[in-house]
């Protein structure tokens, strides 16, 4: 079977069947894709929310996670339509691959549990990744039993594609649609939070010529693009700067991610030493995010965790105040001492200014009523990509003829979109700001002295 025929491609044209997601946005599906979208597996992510606690700023921003894997899975149609009149394309990617990386779309996230990005950057022992987790849903019986009756295919196949596992040419392609610098995850999220955050920023990139300009590399294994998509794509690299830097990382959702993750960490540090501990993140992981709240404070006998946890998602919300920040361009040699650190850093690192600020204010301050909010470990991909123009057969990186992506994406991504932040409980923020302490200098000696 060629990859037009494919029973999907076929609904993509024909539009019988279809189910209308935001704003205005049909996603044509198959009857074998509406059998798994129907399962107790992918219907569970209408109870993940896409962006966690980034509706504390943006109280629009409550999509879930069954949304965005519909538009993924719209995106993933949308390519291989595009891709079905590249030559080396078909040539190297069968209809069955182009079958895997439909399902890869489709339960890309289906290993989610809420808040689970804050949870995966703090990097804490015996915690799977969200792709991992994935595993639990796909081998699930319902699932497998699709799986093997409608795509005569295993759920190891689709892991393969999900975690990156797979070798060949045509598993890179796959991966690089996947997850790459412009990637059918990527163009979905940052329209549809940009939609419900009720912020232009993500959505003034043209997504219809950057997918019509789609080629191969010149290696013919991973994505490029025409020079008629190099606008676009340049749209794209800014309106991924831009959420980062007033949406993902707008100063009050880092406050409220910080808080969510001393509770976290403080819940894990006790769980961890019993010995039902991956029961307990098993339970914990496959509930909604409502749930795992309730739980989280029921099980964890931590004073310092249920403070925070209330002062965040009780009654009455009391965010901590930003008492400092600064970014690679404010302030180089501190940035560097505390960015990409382990988080267990900043929780020593934090010890010690409370230690600073106790004795500087004169006043007993508890160790989770400071917290220092970094970038994490883990990198954003870098967004570059090959330009291909056809008038002289030759590829060009597109950092080299543009200095749009040359500034924003091939410098270090997050020394410029995430900055390191102390945040600290609302009751001292008064008492630092009349003290004229600089917060910055007292963490500057207390991260020497950690």
């Amino acid at each position: 079977m060629q990859i037009d025929q494919l029973p999907e491609l076929l609904a993509l044209r024909s539009n019988d069947s279809l189910i209308r997601i935001p704003s205005q946005m049909d996603v044509p599906v198959s009857s074998r894709v509406r059998r798994l979208i129907d399962t107790p597996a992918f219907q569970r992510l209408t109870q993940i929310s896409q962006l966690g606690l980034v509706s504390f700023v943006y109280p629009g921003a409550t999509h879930n996670r069954f949304e965005h894997s519909l538009g993924v899975y719209r995106n993933a149609l949308l390519f291989l339509q595009s891709f079905c009149q590249d030559e080396r394309f078909v040539q190297t990617v069968s209809a069955r691959d182009a079958e895997l990386l439909l399902l890869a779309a489709i339960f890309h996230d289906v290993g989610h549990w809420p808040f689970a990005h804050p949870i995966e950057d703090i990097q804490l022992p015996g915690l799977p990744t969200h792709e991992q987790f994935a595993s639990n849903y796909l081998n699930s019986p319902a699932v497998t039993n699709l799986l093997a009756v409608d795509w005569n295919v295993r759920p190891i196949d689709v892991l393969d594609v999900i975690n990156r596992r797979r070798e060949g040419t045509a598993n890179k392609i796959l991966c690089s649609i996947l997850s790459g610098p412009i990637d059918i995850d990527k163009m979905d999220y940052l329209y549809r939070d940009s939609l419900h955050s009720g912020v232009p920023y993500g959505q003034n990139f043209d997504a219809a010529r950057l997918i019509r300009s789609l080629c191969l590399n010149q290696a013919g294994d991973k994505l490029a693009i025409t020079r008629k998509g190099r606008t676009a794509a340049e749209l794209m690299v800014f309106a991924r700067y831009v959420m980062f830097s007033e949406v993902y990382w707008h100063h009050a959702v880092r406050s409220a991610t910080a808080m969510f993750q001393r509770a976290f960490y403080l819940w894990h540090a006790a769980a961890h030493q019993q010995d039902n501990f991956e029961k307990q993140i098993q339970q914990l992981f496959t509930v909604s995010e409502t749930e795992m709240i309730r739980r989280l404070s029921e099980s964890c006998h931590d004073p310092a965790a249920n403070l925070l946890l209330d002062s965040l998602l009780g009654s009455q919300r009391k965010l901590y105040k930003r008492v400092a920040a600064f970014g690679l361009d404010d302030n180089e040699p501190l940035y560097e001492k505390i960015a990409q650190q382990p988080y267990q850093r900043l929780v020593d690192c934090g010890q010690r200014l409370t230690d600073r600020l106790e004795a500087l204010l004169g006043i007993a301050i508890e160790s989770h009523e400071v917290l220092i909010d970094a970038p994490p470990v883990g990198l954003e991909v870098q967004f570059d990509v090959d330009v291909y123009y056809p008038e002289t057969n030759s590829y060009r990186r597109l950092g080299d003829v543009s200095p749009v992506v040359k500034t924003l994406a091939q410098r270090q991504f997050d020394d410029f979109v995430k900055q390191v932040r102390v945040f600290v409980a609302p009751r001292l923020k008064e008492a630092i700001k009349a003290s004229s302490i600089n917060v910055s200098e007292a963490l500057d000696a207390s991260v020497d002295d950690a």
